[in-house]
């Protein structure tokens, strides 16, 4: 298992220079993967979509919940509710009170809980295997599985083209990705 850790350690440490390079170098990016994310949904219809507040250098995935919303989306973003635990994932609209959350990210003010359909999950770095590399807390991965075991879900990647490495260490927990949505366009894993 220390082997693991270092592996995901070191993998974690390169995904985040590559993450800052591309944040640094990508004016306008989010724009472009709302775009990229719109033409990926096409006609489905998901009634529930989560997002996320961005922090750091995470791609700006505000311009595609704007755009999710006009198209009548319900639109919420992740809490974390303690260390162990699977996100809680609370409404947001354009405009609705938010207050400081963990890790810096912003969340809603009233604890309306949804269950999302699409989950728009930023990460450190992703491979093209759809596997995710995210902070280390391990709350994506229980949040997919419990979601998946309730009702279908479809768990995306949001992140710079420039966040792609060769290939992670992954462990039984780590929940793999149905596509990754970048400002690029999209990567789907082989089946």
């Amino acid at each position: 298992m220390h082997d693991m850790q270092d592996l995901k350690s070191a993998a974690r440490r390169a995904g985040f220079e590559r993450r800052k390079t591309a944040h640094l170098a990508a004016s306008g990016a989010g724009a472009r993967a709302a775009q990229v994310l719109l033409g990926w949904i096409g006609t489905r219809r998901f009634g529930v979509v989560s997002g996320y507040m961005p922090i750091r250098t995470e791609i700006d995935v505000l311009p595609a919940m704007h755009a999710l919303h006009r198209r009548g989306a319900q639109i919420c973003v992740p809490v974390i509710l303690g260390k162990g635990q699977a996100l809680e994932f609370r409404r947001w609209q354009p405009g609705c009170a938010m207050q400081p959350g963990a890790f810096g990210a912003m969340i809603p003010a009233t604890a309306q809980v949804l269950v999302p359909d699409l989950l728009l999950c930023p990460l450190v770095a992703f491979d093209g295997a759809g596997n995710r590399m995210g902070y280390g807390g391990g709350f994506y991965d229980r949040s997919i599985a419990e979601i998946a075991a309730q009702k279908p879900l479809v768990a995306l990647g949001y992140a710079y083209a420039g966040q792609q490495c060769a290939a992670l260490p992954v462990e039984p927990t780590d929940q793999p990705l149905d596509a990754i949505i970048t400002e690029k366009g999209v990567i789907t894993p082989p089946s």
